[in-house]
C-alpha cells in the first residue's frame, strides 16, 4: 500500500510566479479585451466612415446633378435673360414707335385744330364783308377762344392774345348804317336828272291861265300874256352867266345826256361797292360824283345844292368807316402752324 501523496510545500519563489502568471494572464485579458473593445470602435469607425463616403458620394453624385441642373437653369436663364432684353428692346422701340406716333398725331391735331380755326375767322370776315355785320366774325372768335380754352396748349397762348384783343376792337366798332346809305344814294340817283346844268337855259316864266269873263277881258289878257312872252323873249336874247368851267360851257344837249347817264353809272356803282363792302370803291365814286356835279351842273341851284349835300353827307359817313378786319388773329394762326 502506498503512501499518500502531498502537495508540495509552495515556496515564497512558487508564489511569485504564480501572481506574475495571474498578472500576466490579467494584462493579456485586459490587452485582449482593449484589443476587441478597440478593434469594436475601429470597426464602427470603419463603417461609419463607409456610411459617410457613402453618403458623400451620394451628396456628391446629387451636388453634381443639382450643379448640373443648376448649369442648365443658368442656360435657360440665360437664354430667357436675352429673349427678354431683346423682347424689352423691341418693347423700347415700339413705344419709342408710339411715343412719336402720338407726338406726330398730336402735332397734326393742333395743325388741324389750328387750320380749322383759320378757315372758319376767315370765312367768318368775308361773311362780316358781304352782309355788313360784325355779327358772324363776334361769333367765330368767341368759337375760336372756346376752342383754345379747351386745347390749353402754351403755344397758343399768343394766339388766344390776339383772338380777344381782335373781339374787343370787334365789339367797340361802330359801323355804318348801310340801309340809310342806299336809301341816299337812291335820292341822289333820282335827283341827277332834275339837277340844272351850268349852261342850261332858264325856264319860261308859267304864265297864269286866263279866267273868262267877258270878251274884252279875254282879249286884254291874252294880249298881257303875249307881251310877257315877248318881253322874256327879248330877255333871253342876252344872258350873262358865270361858268367855272370851260367845258360846262361847250356841253351839247347831246353831250349833257351822256353826262347825267355818267353820273347816274356812277352813283349805281357806289351803290354795288357799298352792298360789296368795297369802302375804297365807295369813296372813290363819290369823290367823282362831287367833282362831276361841281363841274357840269349850276352850283346856285337848288337842286343842286341838295345833290351836293347828299354827297357830301355820305362822304363824311365813309370817312369814319372801318372795315372789319381779324389780322391779328390770322397772323398769330399762321405763325403757330409755321411753328413759331
Amino acid at each position: 500500500m502506498s503512501s499518500p501523496e502531498f502537495p508540495p510545500l509552495e515556496g515564497p519563489s512558487t508564489a511569485w510566479q504564480r501572481g506574475l502568471r495571474l498578472a500576466v494572464w490579467l494584462l493579456l485579458t485586459l490587452a485582449l479585451v482593449s484589443s476587441l473593445l478597440l478593434w469594436q470602435k475601429l470597426d464602427n469607425i470603419q463603417t461609419q466612415l463607409a456610411r459617410q463616403s457613402s453618403e458623400a458620394g451620394l451628396s456628391a453624385n446629387q451636388a453634381l446633378v443639382t450643379a448640373r441642373q443648376a448649369q442648365d437653369v443658368a442656360v435657360d436663364s440665360a437664354a430667357k435673360i436675352a429673349l427678354f432684353e431683346q423682347r424689352l428692346a423691341e418693347v423700347a422701340l415700339q413705344r419709342s414707335q408710339i411715343e412719336e406716333l402720338i407726338q406726330s398725331l398730336s402735332r397734326s391735331r393742333d395743325e388741324n385744330l389750328l387750320v380749322d380755326m383759320e378757315s372758319a375767322v376767315a370765312l367768318a370776315q368775308q361773311q362780316a364783308q358781304l352782309t355788313g355785320s360784325v355779327e358772324p366774325m363776334v361769333l367765330a372768335l368767341q368759337a375760336v377762344d372756346a376752342r383754345l380754352a379747351r386745347a390749353a396748349q402754351p403755344r397758343l397762348a399768343r394766339v388766344q392774345r390776339a383772338v380777344a384783343k381782335d373781339l374787343a376792337r370787334i365789339k367797340s366798332m361802330t359801323l355804318s348804317d348801310t340801309p340809310a346809305l342806299l336809301v341816299k344814294l337812291d335820292e341822289l340817283a333820282l335827283l341827277i336828272d332834275d339837277i340844272p346844268l351850268a349852261n342850261a337855259a332858264p325856264l319860261p316864266p308859267v304864265l297864269p291861265e286866263p279866267i273868262a269873263r267877258s270878251p274884252a277881258q279875254v282879249v286884254v289878257q291874252w294880249g298881257e300874256r303875249v307881251l310877257q312872252a315877248v318881253h322874256a323873249e327879248v330877255k333871253d336874247l342876252v344872258r350873262v352867266s358865270r361858268i367855272n368851267d370851260p367845258q360846262a360851257a361847250l356841253l351839247s344837249p347831246e353831250q349833257s345826256f351822256f353826262v347825267r347817264e355818267n353820273l347816274k353809272l356812277r352813283v349805281l356803282n357806289a351803290r354795288l361797292g357799298l352792298l360789296a363792302r368795297q369802302v375804297d370803291a365807295v369813296r372813290s365814286d363819290l369823290k367823282l360824283t362831287a367833282s362831276t356835279i361841281g363841274r357840269y351842273f349850276d352850283p346856285g341851284a337848288r337842286k343842286t345844292q341838295t345833290a351836293l349835300a347828299l354827297v357830301k353827307q355820305m362822304q363824311t359817313e365813309f370817312s369814319a368807316f372801318e372795315q372789319p378786319r381779324v389780322d391779328e388773329t390770322l397772323a398769330a394762326l399762321s405763325a403757330a402752324a409755321a411753328g413759331h
